[in-house]
């Protein structure tokens, strides 16, 4: 329950109740932190005889002794007066103090309750009882004016959180709402919400306050209408699958990709008798004879690519697809909002593991998909019977990260710029994979669709596994670890680290060489990765 003294201030939502452990003024008139603020001239309290305390709401309150609780009804009591102050002159006395209180009271609505009547009501404002009638703080509309954020890094930081979320604190940062559960007060309350004239969560798996304000955060930095925060990257991709794709339909992906991604498509998906065709990301020929050849229901790769970095031009396959009625998704991990707009470029859908950039801290995992209301609600609806839901800790930890999205991903993108360059030069060095690079087959089409080209260079070193091995091994500064996007430069060798478990020949036919070595930059000093890359080259 909501309420407010001014239009530019919203204070924790509440609820009121009587406690007959407590008796006269509240707060003690002893107490010199609040004894100014709350008694009148005549030394009584503004508020009579009925001592409060403020209920939290349902996720707070069960966390909160008796003893906090009285705590946090004199926050609450305090707020209100300096909420009061805030639209006036600064008052020189208590008289005045609790004249600006009094006059907030004055201009609200007075209920008449019964005796014995739970003066709470959570669809009004917060309820002050005082003998047999409580005080009414009316919420205003709109309390948080939009603010002009015309930049990636200002959206990445505000929005859904200083631009509005739906948890109402004064807090900078977001809370952490942990329940499986949400109550609902009255029967009635619960019918209202199941004929949609109410809004609710319900159940954890259908939605979280926290998560929510993540899900308004990427939207607003894809331009999206609403975006769905999944547990993982591939929980992302496989639900996005399943709910647009009907039994019998048909995919259309590309040769390089991540390689669980494959696998779903591969095995997982011909048991619903869905079929794939599989492209050459610039094969726009093959694009058109596979729409035409097939009803196709769904266009779907990863722009860059996994592990190549190959761009598909998003603008002309989303014309060509959606003249046949195909859906597009872009599975944009590697380029980041900030990189790359696909929504913007004509694609339907994008979709992000959010462990990667996002989250940018390698302590996290979680997918998330963005798009129009319409297809995201289908993608919904099929997460909320399959599950696979984000923990409110883990939507935390994305958004504490995205406050340093911009800055993380300018100096990743420097960062490999330089690398690929220096990497390309290098005897020791036969290929680099980077859109950034001249060389790279898609580098024009890259400059046209994207302001930077991300933070992972892939390259290919001159030498057999086992001098790989040795290259690797001699890095002093990356971790050997799978993923990317994080503070922490990360490096691995796909033939061991992604397809180990299938033969030599096996792995050529999707261009994974045991020479292949793909480096996730961090936001380490330049030159101290360049002078272990180089040391590293020198040690084969």
């Amino acid at each position: 329950m909501a309420f407010s003294t001014s239009a530019s201030r919203v204070s924790l939502s509440f609820e009121c109740r009587s406690d007959s452990n407590l008796s006269g003024a509240v707060p003690r008139p002893d107490d010199a932190r609040f004894s100014r603020n709350l008694n009148t001239a005549s030394g009584k309290a503004p508020f009579g005889m009925c001592s409060l305390i403020l209920r939290f709401p349902p996720n707070f309150v069960r966390q909160l002794s008796n003893k906090a609780r009285r705590n946090c009804s004199n926050i609450g009591v305090a707020q209100i007066v300096a909420a009061s102050w805030s639209n006036n002159q600064p008052p020189s006395s208590a008289a005045a103090a609790a004249k600006a209180v009094d006059a907030a009271a004055s201009s609200a609505v007075s209920v008449p309750i019964a005796a014995g009547e739970d003066v709470v009501d959570n669809s009004k404002g917060l309820g002050l009882c005082n003998d047999s009638k409580f005080v009414q703080f009316e919420a205003v509309e709109d309390v948080h004016k939009p603010l002009i954020l015309n930049g990636d890094g200002s959206v990445a930081i505000h929005a859904g959180e200083r631009l509005g979320r739906g948890i109402v604190t004064d807090a900078i940062t977001t809370p952490v709402v942990n329940t499986s559960a949400y109550f609902f007060k009255k029967t009635i309350d619960l019918i209202d919400f199941k004929e949609k004239r109410q809004v609710s969560f319900e159940y954890g798996r259908y939605g979280n306050p926290t998560t929510e304000v993540l899900e308004k955060k990427i939207s607003q930095l894809e331009g999206a209408e609403s975006t769905l925060l999944l547990a993982s990257g591939m929980c992302a991709s496989t639900v996005m699958m399943l709910a647009l794709v009907p039994a019998g339909g048909h995919i259309i992906t590309t040769t390089d990709c991540y390689r669980k991604t494959r696998i779903f498509i591969e095995t997982f998906l011909p048991k619903m008798g869905i079929t794939a065709s599989v492209i050459d990301p610039a094969d726009i020929a093959g694009l058109e004879h596979a729409l035409d050849n097939h009803k196709v229901s769904l266009f779907f790769t990863e722009s860059p690519t996994n592990p190549f970095l190959r761009c598909v031009d998003i603008e002309l396959v989303s014309k060509l697809c959606h003249a046949k009625g195909a859906v597009v998704c872009i599975d944009g991990t590697f380029a980041t909002p900030l990189n790359q707009k696909a929504l913007a470029l004509g694609a339907d859908i994008i979709l992000h593991s959010a462990t990667k950039y996002l989250g940018g801290h390698n302590d996290v995992l979680a997918g998330c998909v963005s798009g129009s209301t319409e297809i995201i609600s289908q993608i919904r609806n099929v997460h909320h019977v399959l599950g696979g839901t984000l923990n409110p800790n883990a939507a935390y930890l994305i958004i504490r990260g995205m406050k340093t999205l911009k800055l993380r991903v300018q100096q990743q993108n420097s960062t490999a710029q330089r690398m690929a360059e220096l990497l390309e030069a290098h005897r020791k060095v036969k290929h680099v994979y980077y859109p950034g690079l001249k060389s790279h087959p898609e580098h024009e089409l890259a400059k046209k669709q994207m302001t930077g080209f991300g933070g992972v260079v892939s390259f290919e070193v001159d030498g057999d596994l086992t001098t790989t091995i040795k290259f690797v091994d001699s890095l002093k500064i990356p971790y050997i670890a799978p993923s990317f996007g994080g503070c922490e430069s990360i490096v691995d060798q796909p033939a061991i680290m992604s397809y180990w478990d299938i033969s030599q020949s096996e792995r050529a036919k999707y261009g994974i060489h045991d020479n292949l070595v793909r480096f996730s930059f961090g936001v380490e000093d330049f030159e101290d990765l360049e002078a272990d890359v180089l040391q590293a080259l020198e040690a084969i």
